[in-house]
């Protein structure tokens, strides 16, 4: 088989992984709270070909790379979440809730916690702030419960009042290599379990009462995004099938008798 036949299905396959990641953007254009992921590429050359460290760890399972002894072509060279701020939608829900700057709410959940920017929150039966999940939004002195009734004000460095007594403060936090962050789904987000970062204090993010940030995602960018992906997509087709007419026609011209 041709050199290029090994080029052709390296970059099918990143334009595959290219076409999912676009497709689950566009498709949580409406999520509140979401962040986009955003995909870079570079070419590996034939020294390199051998080399099985990919620095891309969160992508070892979801893309099935054929194996890099064999002349290695095109690959993704990262793989970011892209946390640029989302913009603001005014609702007048006392319990939506936005930030406005670099930060995360926390939030507690039956497998752990986690961080959000997803900002759809409600009381429970139990008093507790929370999503629609059911997961808790954490104060500083942990799960947040509001009393029933009363006006609910929560002011730009987090605190709760409700009827104007204090109750307690959301923490918002932020991680200063954002690299080591990786989506767990529903907006979620931790810090992956190899990583060496740590959440801190999110000094100058504010919280917004009655806004809920909007997806991060440009619709006109992804689409054109998607068009040439698919048009890439087709041509590595295209290759892989003239690749295979030469070898057979060379197999079959070569090995016939004269």
């Amino acid at each position: 088989m041709q050199d290029s036949s090994y080029s052709a299905v390296f970059g099918a396959l990143t334009q595959q992984h290219r076409l999912d990641t676009i497709a689950n953007n566009l498709a949580n254009v409406n999520t509140t709270g979401f962040k986009g992921d955003k995909l870079a590429f570079k070419d590996t050359f034939r020294r390199y070909a051998h080399d099985m460290l990919d620095p891309n760890t969160n992508l070892t399972h979801k893309v099935p790379w054929p194996q890099a002894n064999l002349l290695a072509q095109p690959r993704i060279s990262e793989s970011v979440i892209d946390l640029s701020q989302g913009a603001m939608k005014c609702t007048g829900n006392p319990l939506d809730l936005a930030i406005a700057g670099d930060g995360f709410f926390r939030v507690q959940t039956p497998e752990g916690e986690f961080m959000t920017r997803q900002g759809v929150y409600h009381r429970s039966a139990e008093g507790f702030i929370v999503d629609g999940h059911g997961n808790q939004l954490l104060g500083e002195g942990g799960p947040l419960q509001i009393p029933e009734g009363g006006v609910i004000l929560i002011d730009a460095a987090g605190g709760v009042s409700v009827d104007g007594e204090f109750l307690d403060t959301i923490t918002l936090v932020r991680v200063e290599d954002q690299r080591a962050l990786e989506k767990v789904g529903h907006s979620m987000l931790r810090i992956r379990p190899d990583a060496a970062a740590q959440a801190v204090p999110a000094e100058g993010a504010t919280v917004e009462q009655g806004f809920l940030e909007a997806a991060n995602v440009n619709v006109v960018s992804e689409m054109v995004n998607m068009i040439e992906a698919l048009r890439a997509f087709e041509a590595y087709q295209k290759m892989i099938s003239g690749s295979f007419e030469q070898d057979k026609k060379a197999i079959t011209e070569i090995g016939a008798p004269r």
